[in-house]
């Protein structure tokens, strides 16, 4: 017998998740059976470029997600339910700031099995509402209407969370000014001084008991406050063997609509990172994702090699250089580094601070301007120019042709949006 090559052995490790991963994805068998196929052969035809095989997990959960992608959007066209795409994207929380998720497909997860399985059978197979009958063994007059009452479902429900909770709740009610004080950024000529940076990126709470945090999201130019986070440590965890904390947090959008979420994260002394979350949608269901859900997780909250974590030992790495407005990095998933020291103006308030920067591959970069304590004064939120260019249609120079801008890579970059916690008011 032939000695199995370096990526058979790989793949028939990965074999049985790769299956469960796309069969929870695709309910037809058939389809879900091709979709495995080309998912491997795929793999197969790109494995040399593929630099760390410790990787080759997530490599192929990344080739068979890209597959389901594909799958859903080359039967969105017959869909009659009025969506401009099946992937259509909304604004949503993550590890980086706002981020985008799949509404439509978060929407037809949360429907009914019924309604899921007419809604497939119709749109998704085309099949019409005669062999629907036949293979339900259904009167054509319930099909008829149970089809009726699936579309009407998804269009309440749709987009996720549905509109009518967003405009549920409270305004946003919170000790944050409603505007952001002016602020100026001067680059000093000082040594970055070593900081023990324990927040979670880019949600400004250090996972520790006691801690407790509200921030807000000011959209720039006009600097009016849009969200306010409230997040608060409220016990110790013990998940899948590791142990963290549990952090509640609530967030209030200006228009209404708060919502509670549930995360959690450990701090050790040299990582702090996400070990997952949990949420509760619309038909009361509870839904959990952790560390060990794959690709899935990574994409939101994974963060270093493994989830290892981000570094709380900070001095600067030189994997990114600034000079001004103009930033060469290092092109790698995430780039993260100390990039100077700076004196920040914030209202009447001077602060003495470090900037963390990172650069993210998927077109989010972020300024962190941390102080000697180790916690954030200005958190700033860039996007290149093509990020979300399906949602948003024009580039971002153009949809914000007032705001900084500045290169990476010779690439722009604009500025989107910042956040400040109640620490300083």
């Amino acid at each position: 017998m032939d000695t199995p090559t370096e990526f058979e052995a790989l793949l028939n490790k990965q074999l049985p998740i790769l299956e469960r991963f796309i069969r929870y994805r695709i309910a037809d068998r058939q389809d879900a059976d091709d979709i495995l196929q080309e998912t491997c052969m795929a793999a197969f035809r790109a494995f040399d470029s593929l630099s760390g095989r410790i990787a080759f997990k997530s490599w192929l959960l990344t080739i068979a997600r890209n597959k389901c992608t594909d799958y859903y959007r080359a039967r969105a066209a017959r869909m009659e339910i009025p969506l401009d795409s099946l992937y259509e994207a909304s604004l949503s929380q993550s590890n980086h700031g706002r981020n985008l998720r799949a509404a439509v497909s978060d929407t037809l997860d949360r429907l009914g099995d019924k309604d899921k399985q007419i809604l497939y059978l119709c749109y998704f197979r085309n099949y019409p509402q005669e062999e629907i009958a036949r293979r339900l063994k259904l009167p054509l007059g319930t099909v008829k209407s149970r089809l009726h009452y699936a579309k009407q479902n998804f269009r309440q429900a749709y987009p996720y969370p549905p509109k009518q909770e967003q405009e549920k709740g409270d305004k946003i009610m919170t000790a944050l000014p409603n505007k952001l004080p002016a602020y100026s950024i001067t680059p000093t000529d000082k040594t970055p001084f070593p900081v023990k940076f324990e927040e979670l990126i880019g949600w400004f709470i250090i996972p520790r008991m006691g801690e407790h945090i509200t921030w807000g999201s000011y959209d720039q130019p006009a600097g009016i406050l849009t969200e306010s986070v409230t997040s608060e440590v409220t016990g110790n965890i013990m998940l899948h063997g590791i142990e963290g904390v549990e952090i509640h947090s609530r967030f209030a959008p200006a228009e209404g609509g708060a919502s509670e979420h549930i995360y959690y994260a450990q701090l050790t002394d040299t990582h702090c990172r996400w070990l997952g979350e949990s949420y509760t949608d619309s038909e009361g269901m509870k839904h959990l994702l952790t560390f060990l859900d794959g690709e899935e997780f990574m994409e939101q909250w994974g963060f270093g090699e493994d989830n290892c974590g981000s570094e709380t030992n900070l001095t600067p790495k030189r994997e990114i250089k600034r000079e001004g407005n103009e930033i060469i990095a290092a092109k790698k998933k995430i780039a993260l580094d100390v990039v100077g020291r700076y004196s920040l103006t914030l209202g009447e308030k001077v602060y003495d601070t470090v900037c963390i920067m990172m650069i993210y591959d998927d077109g989010a970069l972020t300024e962190q301007y941390v102080d000697c304590e180790g916690r954030t004064v200005l958190w700033r939120r860039f996007n290149r120019g093509n990020w979300a260019i399906e949602r948003y249609v024009k580039p971002w120079q153009e949809l914000l042709p007032e705001n900084e801008r500045i290169t990476v890579n010779g690439e722009l970059y604009v500025h989107w949006y910042d956040c400040v916690t109640d620490r300083l008011f």
